[in-house]
């Protein structure tokens, strides 16, 4: 970033429209895999005015009920009652099934080396990893705050009773001397019930319920010379679904980095772990982060290129912003040297479906990004790695 730049990130709450569908996606996808560790499935949902849309392609030993699935997020995100209402909105289905013999091979097979070098990618896909070392994750700080401010959005419901599920928040972070330097900016735009103050109460309220502990021990503080806005754009009386549509995967830059790095333009939720446009991701930021936390580089974006119909990348590249310790080639080949990229691979280093068919895995991480989710333990946030790259 450039010094005086202030780059901005957002992140929403579980209400919000886009991340009700990531998480009804990835619900099943968790639901698939739990019956059945086999399981292949797509699947893709859209939410608007009382309807929710609901397309599943899968090849799984399993009987998932979509519908009454799709009712739980929707209640446990808070709609129940006026508007958009879990029990009453009309849910429609399109399913795909097919046959078993497309479901993913045992687990037995997956640790023989010619299956491995058999299980080639089947999609195209550029994805990419990113890690920087602006915070204790290793991630972005706009992003990372962003998030702190969402979560205590969210759990504010439980205190304000009328704020409504359906939020977004932002952080503006200054930059300065190659680092993160102050936090210029935070925005809240939340939906209210009636009865919820307003102007200065309502900014006040929010202040003290949201923003102060939210941001309380972060790495940045809030300080006096931060802009504090609230429902900047006008009041915003009628959220979620009953106010703007949402569809699976359109909150990609809160998924991966808030964008301050580059991302690929496929859906991470609603796939299951034989996609390599969602493991490749992991996979890359698994890497990148390892290279930051083995002190190569301050920030770092690793690449990989995929072509279908085959099990390696077809390109592993590596962008260090002019923070790297070696040149960005030494590094490239000693993160091919160290970590095994076929689809294949990833499935088995990370035991992405032995994890999802002990509890639900995937669903914790459509809100709230993907990536640098230390809180859920997730394999591609490990840096033990990171000693065989020095």
């Amino acid at each position: 970033m450039r010094d005086g730049m202030i780059f901005t990130s957002e992140s929403v709450t579980p209400g919000h429209p886009d991340k009700l569908c990531d998480r009804i996606s990835d619900a099943a996808v968790d639901a698939f895999l739990r019956q059945d560790p086999r399981a292949r499935a797509v699947v893709e949902c859209a939410v608007a005015t009382g309807i929710v849309f609901i397309a599943a392609r899968f090849a799984a030993d399993a009987v998932v009920d979509l519908p009454s699935l799709a009712r739980g997020v929707i209640a446990e995100a808070g709609y129940v009652g006026e508007g958009f209402d879990a029990r009453t909105c009309s849910i429609l289905t399109s399913i795909s099934e097919l046959p078993g013999a497309e479901r993913a091979p045992h687990e037995q097979e997956r640790d023989e080396e010619h299956e491995v070098e058999a299980l080639s990618a089947t999609e195209q896909a550029n994805v990419f990893g990113y890690a920087t070392d602006e915070t204790p994750e290793l991630m972005p700080a706009p992003l990372m705050l962003a998030h702190r401010l969402a979560r205590a959005l969210d759990a504010a419901r439980h205190d304000l009773s009328w704020l409504a599920p359906d939020g977004k928040t932002q952080a503006g972070v200054l930059y300065g001397h190659g680092t993160a330097s102050e936090l210029a900016s935070v925005a809240l735009t939340v939906a209210t019930l009636p009865g919820a103050p307003k102007g200065e109460a309502l900014d006040a309220a929010l202040r003290a319920h949201v923003v102060v502990p939210a941001l309380d021990g972060a790495p940045l503080p809030l300080t006096a010379r931060t802009r504090v806005h609230v429902n900047a754009g006008g009041p915003f009386a009628v959220g979620g679904p009953s106010r703007h549509a949402g569809l699976t995967g359109r909150k990609n830059g809160i998924d991966t980095y808030g964008e301050a790095a580059r991302q690929s333009g496929a859906a991470l939720s609603g796939k299951d772990p034989s996609r390599i446009d969602r493991v490749g991701a992991y996979a890359a930021r698994h890497a990148a982060k390892c290279v930051v936390a083995a002190g190569l580089a301050r920030r770092c974006e690793v690449h990989l290129g995929y072509v279908i119909g085959h099990a390696r990348p077809v390109s592993v590249a590596v962008e260090c912003f002019g923070t790297a310790a070696i040149t960005e080639a030494e590094i490239a080949r000693r993160i091919a040297a160290t970590f095994d990229f076929r689809p294949a691979a990833i499935e088995r280093r990370f035991a992405l479906r032995a994890r999802a068919h002990a509890a639900d895995f995937f669903r914790p991480l459509a809100v709230f990004g993907q990536m640098g989710r230390e809180d859920l333990g997730v394999p591609w946030e490990d840096t033990d790695a990171a000693a065989a790259l020095r």
